[in-house]
């Protein structure tokens, strides 16, 4: 099975590569459907900060376990200039999600070509259960529509302090 999503998003391309390494955007973007909770010792961390697999629970309507699952990620390198990405190459342990033998799930993003200082976001997940995929297609595609839609939304609201701007050095004061 293979799902594509391909937005301009209303932000920058560092807010947008920063939003992907954020836990709590991940959690934002698949509510109120699912959510997940870390099965590591101290949580989710703030965020996705290395490589290799984080354990998490998953849970329908932020409520009901649905069975285990890894987030394993990594930042493939040889991409054309300007393209950032991330690839989660973990999938479901058991429960629901343990259906799909395969997961292959990338997340790109680069300056929108207008020029406007927005984001072209590209998103693909290859996943297969073998004859499970007859049925979990339409379900995964309408959650992939549903996840873009939220990632829209959800996009004007993030932002990117650099250091050495007022609202970064404003903040690493207050944590000193």
């Amino acid at each position: 099975m293979r799902l594509l999503l391909k937005l301009v998003l209303d932000c920058t391309p560092d807010a947008a590569w920063r939003a992907l390494h954020s836990p709590a955007v991940f959690r934002e973007v698949v509510a109120p459907w699912l959510d997940f909770s870390s099965l590591e010792e101290g949580g989710l961390p703030t965020t996705w900060s290395t490589d290799g697999p984080h354990r998490v629970m998953s849970l329908a309507f932020r409520r009901f376990p649905t069975g285990e699952e890894v987030i394993d990620l990594d930042h493939p390198d040889g991409l054309p200039a300007g393209v950032r990405m991330l690839r989660d190459t973990g999938g479901g342990r058991s429960g629901v999600f343990a259906a799909f033998d395969r997961w292959d799930h990338r997340m790109a993003v680069s300056p929108a070509p207008d020029g406007s200082g927005r984001t072209l976001y590209r998103d693909q997940l290859l996943a297969g259960g073998g004859p499970i995929d007859l049925v979990a297609w339409y379900p995964t595609w309408a959650f992939w529509q549903w996840r873009g839609a939220r990632l829209k939304q959800l996009a004007p609201t993030w932002s990117y302090d650099p250091p050495g701007t007022a609202d970064a050095d404003a903040a690493a004061a207050a944590r000193a």
